[in-house]
C-alpha cells in the first residue's frame, strides 16, 4: 500500500499538468485569440472554459472592459498661431480581438501609443481650423464630438478597438505666454479698477455737492424762518411794551432813565460830564421829575 502512494501521486500530477495545457479559461472581462504554431486560428473567443493542443496552440488574452488612456499634455497652434498645451483622455476598449491583435501583437502599451498619435493628429487638425475662442468655449463641444467620431470610425477598422470618448482636462497657454498674458489681465483690471475708482470719486463729489447745496437752502431756510419768528417775536413784545407804557406814560420815562443811570454807571471807574442841571438828571433831582 505504502508503494502504490507516491505511483497515484506522479499519476494525479501529471493528469493536472496535462489538464492545464490542455484546458484553458478566460474571464467575464475578458476575449482572447488562440496562435497555433504562431499563426492565427482562433478569433474573438468569448468567456468560459475552452480547449487547446498542448505544446501547439498558444493564448493570448485581452482586456475587454472599458479602459482609460490618460494622454500626455501637447502643443497645438490655433487658426491665428497661438500655441496651446492640451491635456486630454480617452475612453477605450477592443471589440474586435483579431484586429486588435494583427495591429498590436496583444500588447496594450503600444495600443496606447497608437491611440495617443491618433489623437494628436486629429486634435492638431481639428485645433488648426478654429480660433482660440472657439477651441477654448465657442466650439469645443462640437469639435471634441467631432474628434470622437472620427477617430472611432478610423480605429474600429484599424485596430478593432472602440472609442467611447475624447475629452480635453486642461487647455493652457505655456508657460512663456502665461506670464505675459496673466501680466496683461492684470493690467486690464488695474485699469477697470482705476476707472470705477475715479467714477466713485466723482459720484461722491456730485454727492457732496448736492448734500452741500442742500445744506445751505436748509440753512437758509430755517434762518428765514427764524427771523420771521424772531420779528412776529419782537413785534408782538413791543405791542405788549406799548400798550403797557400807554397806561402810565410817566412810569415808562422814569423805568427808561433808570435802565440809562444803570448803564451810564455800570463801573466806578465810569466819568460822566454833564451839565447838573440837565434833563438827564431830572430824577435824581426830583422825585416826580419836575
Amino acid at each position: 500500500m505504502s508503494n502504490r502512494l507516491p505511483v497515484f501521486i506522479l499519476i494525479l500530477a501529471l493528469l493536472l499538468l496535462a489538464s492545464s495545457s490542455v484546458f484553458y479559461r478566460v474571464m467575464e472581462v475578458e476575449t482572447a485569440v488562440k496562435l497555433r504554431f504562431g499563426q492565427l486560428v482562433g478569433e474573438n473567443i468569448k468567456p468560459g472554459l475552452h480547449v487547446k493542443i498542448p505544446f501547439a496552440d498558444e493564448i493570448r488574452k485581452v482586456d475587454a472592459r472599458l479602459l482609460t488612456l490618460d494622454a500626455r499634455p501637447e502643443s497645438f497652434y490655433t487658426l491665428e498661431k497661438k500655441r496651446l498645451e492640451v491635456d486630454s483622455f480617452i475612453k477605450w476598449r477592443v471589440v474586435d480581438v483579431s484586429k486588435y491583435y494583427r495591429a498590436t501583437n496583444g500588447d496594450e502599451e503600444r495600443a496606447k501609443i497608437l491611440l495617443a498619435n491618433r489623437v494628436n493628429n486629429n486634435l492638431r487638425d481639428e485645433i488648426g481650423i478654429r480660433t482660440l475662442h472657439e477651441v477654448v468655449a465657442g466650439e469645443r463641444d462640437q469639435m471634441m464630438a467631432k474628434l470622437t467620431k472620427g477617430l472611432h470610425e478610423a480605429t474600429i477598422v484599424d485596430f478593432g478597438i472602440e472609442i467611447i470618448d475624447v475629452r480635453v482636462k486642461r487647455i493652457d497657454f505655456p508657460q512663456e505666454v502665461s506670464s505675459a498674458v496673466f501680466n496683461r489681465m492684470r493690467a486690464d483690471r488695474e485699469k477697470e479698477a482705476q476707472q470705477y475708482r475715479s467714477e466713485g470719486l466723482e459720484l461722491a463729489e456730485k454727492i457732496r455737492a448736492d448734500a452741500d447745496r442742500e445744506k445751505v437752502v436748509i440753512e437758509a431756510d430755517a434762518y428765514r424762518q427764524a427771523e420771521h419768528t424772531r420779528g412776529e417775536g419782537d413785534a408782538k413784545a413791543a405791542a405788549i411794551y406799548a400798550d403797557a407804557y400807554n397806561k402810565d406814560k410817566e412810569f415808562y420815562a422814569f423805568s427808561r432813565r433808570l435802565k440809562a443811570y444803570e448803564a451810564s454807571f455800570s463801573s466806578k471807574s465810569d466819568v460822566l460830564l454833564v451839565d447838573p442841571d440837565s434833563d438827564y438828571f431830572r430824577y435824581l433831582n426830583s422825585v416826580d421829575g419836575k
